[in-house]
């Protein structure tokens, strides 16, 4: 059994050798036939593309560099038969892409295409040859894209398209107005649409390139709206009135359309939305204009003035209060000018109002005015037809005048201007160191008068000025006898440099009221108010120091006559006097003042006609 076991293993082990020696030959055989095969594959296609590589879809394989370069510029035409459109809004260029600057390299190409399965390791340049074989290899052609070429296409095309940015403009020719509208500025995008060419040529696609283009609006593009108001505003003139139911000198104030014309400023202005053109009327010429105008339409407030009615005990509404009102400038020149917007030509001037302390509802209980608390009377007996008439021209500016609580009182203020237009006439007044003949003579009548009411009502006196020599009139009593007692109660007004002030330095209003009697040659001033009290005690030294005048002075006068002598001043001795005043409230001493008064010695004057004999004055006795 171990003897036939032995041989049967001795028999199969050289079979099993022979069957294994057979396969590894056979797969030698087969290796080397691959070998082979390979090989061949290379030598066969040495010089030349491998199969299934394609250039842009065209098939290539088996064909050399030079015959692929031939074959794949005979069949990609893009460059010189493609056309690319390039477009803004409704203008249209086509250019082939070569023209852009797109360049086929069919020898790059081939050789790319070559180079397919010749690449990398031994493995990797079968598996390329094998996979091109097998499912195909397409590159891409080699293209030149020269940037340059179609920059300067797309500047030959910007001179077409580039348009300057036009303002619209506004103006006049005399009373023309003048209108051109403005245009959007445009300029090509160059390097933006460049890229756009740049990707649509190199996609080797025919198609539209929309150009980018910026445009540039003017700041102002219409201005038709403006010119239309500058049309309106010039199409007739413009009239400046007076508030309804208020007058004015020189009302209403009237600009023709040629001085319009002349006013009109076309102004580029900013807002929030940009700018635009602003018409308007030269606001410095208006205001100038409103501004000379506005002195004459000044009104200051007055209050209304009352006289006391002894009966009733009230007051009795002499004149209405004065509403007082200033030209506003500014707002007159903002109506004006938003006026004109809204198509008015005629426009009121604006102002601003201002009601005065007392109107025309005030009463004697809210003044605090109840009774009589001063008057005094002075005589002008005498006095010339011009004289009296400046009396009553004067005093007529106080009657009915209210004085405030605490106020001092000036006289020259509340006098104004004395002038032959206010009602004056022309008298002997003192002026410079002798007495002329002026407008106003006898004014002084009115201001003695005020001063001793003052004076005799116990109220502080600011402000009082002497006459330079004794005046009779000022010292005439009833039934025109001269009273020297009264010297040294003058008071003189000279507007504006000489005044008279007194203060009401009581808590009540104090009322004024004048009465001028030209048959009885009087002047009364009364005081109304509240009585807190008061009561004066005066003394006066009269007149002492007594100095004669100088002798009299003749002056030749060539438009008298010869033989004829006119007086034209009067002799006057000089005089000292003071005067003291003590004034109680309540049965206390209040307060005391003195006056004093210095009055110069005054020559008489006369004046003769030439060859006139002059008289010899009397001899002094030196005895």
């Amino acid at each position: 059994m171990k003897a036939i076991g032995s041989l049967t293993y001795s028999t199969q082990r050289p079979l099993l050798q022979q069957l294994l020696t057979a396969m590894l030959l056979s797969i030698g055989f087969a290796l080397v036939l691959v070998l082979v095969v390979i090989m061949g594959y290379q030598v066969w296609f040495a010089g030349r593309i491998f199969p299934g590589v394609q250039v842009a879809g065209i098939p290539v394989g088996g064909l050399s560099p030079a015959q692929a370069a031939e074959k794949i510029s005979a069949q990609i035409t893009f460059p010189t038969q493609g056309r690319i459109v390039l477009q803004d809004k409704e203008n249209l260029w086509v250019a082939s892409p070569q023209e852009l600057g797109l360049f086929l390299d069919p020898g790059a190409s081939a050789s790319l295409a070559f180079r397919i399965g010749r690449e990398g390791n031994l493995i990797e340049r079968l598996e390329n040859q094998f996979s091109a074989w097998y499912s195909g290899k397409d590159t891409s052609p080699v293209l030149l894209f020269d940037q340059r070429i179609a920059f300067a296409y797309l500047n030959r095309i910007a001179a077409a398209i580039n348009r300057p940015v036009i303002e619209a403009n506004l103006g006049l020719q005399g009373e023309e107005v003048i209108v051109r509208s403005g245009e959007i500025g445009r300029t090509l995008d160059i390097d933006a649409s460049l890229a756009l060419v740049s990707a649509q040529v190199q996609s080797l696609q025919e198609g539209v390139v929309p150009l980018v283009v910026k445009e540039t609006p003017p700041v102002i593009l219409d201005a038709s709206q403006q010119a239309e108001l500058a049309r309106r505003i010039l199409s007739q003139p413009l009239t400046l009135t007076m508030p309804e139911g208020q007058t004015a000198p020189g009302s209403p104030w009237v600009f023709d359309r040629t001085t319009l014309a002349s006013m009109l400023t076309i102004e580029r202005v900013r807002n929030p939305e940009g700018a635009q053109y602003e018409v308007t009327l030269n606001s410095e010429m208006l205001i100038t204009f409103l501004s000379n105008l506005a002195p004459n339409l000044h009104t200051y407030p007055q209050n209304a003035r009352f006289i006391f009615n002894d009966d009733t005990r009230q007051l009795d509404l002499l004149q209405p209060a004065v509403i007082g009102r200033t030209l506003n400038v500014d707002a007159t020149l903002r109506a004006i000018q938003e006026g004109l917007k809204q198509d008015q030509h005629t426009i009121p001037l604006v102002f601003d109002y201002i009601n005065p302390p007392v109107t025309d509802d005030a009463t004697a209980e809210s003044l605090g005015i109840t009774e009589l608390v001063s008057q005094h009377t002075s005589y002008f007996y005498g006095s010339s037809r011009e004289r009296v008439q400046n009396i009553q021209a004067a005093a007529s500016r106080f009657h009915g005048l209210l004085v405030p609580p605490g106020a001092t009182f000036s006289m020259a203020d509340a006098l104004g201007n004395i002038s032959l237009d206010n009602g004056y006439a022309e008298a002997l007044i003192i002026v410079g160191g002798q007495t002329i003949k002026g407008v106003g003579g006898g004014v002084c009548q009115v201001s003695t008068t005020l001063f001793r009411t003052a004076f005799f009502g116990g109220y502080p006196i600011v402000e009082r000025h002497a006459h330079a020599y004794r005046v009779s009139y000022y010292e005439k009593t009833y039934g025109n006898r001269i009273d020297p007692n009264l010297a040294g109660l003058d008071a003189t007004v000279y507007v504006p440099i000489v005044d008279f002030k007194f203060t009401n330095d009581t808590p009540y209003w104090l009322l004024m009221e004048t009465y001028v009697n030209p048959n009885t040659s009087t002047l009364t001033w009364k005081f109304y108010s509240t009585s807190d009290g008061r009561t004066v005690e005066w003394t006066t030294t009269g007149p002492v120091n007594i100095v004669d005048p100088p002798k009299p002075l003749y002056k030749e006068n060539p438009d008298l006559r010869e033989g004829e002598i006119k007086q034209v001043d009067w002799e006057a001795k000089g005089a000292e006097v003071t005067v003291t005043r003590t004034v109680y409230r309540n049965g206390q001493v209040y307060f005391t003042d003195r006056i004093y008064t210095r009055y110069q010695p005054w020559q008489a004057v006369y004046e003769y006609g030439p060859g006139t004999e002059i008289p010899t004055p009397e001899p002094e006795n030196n005895d």
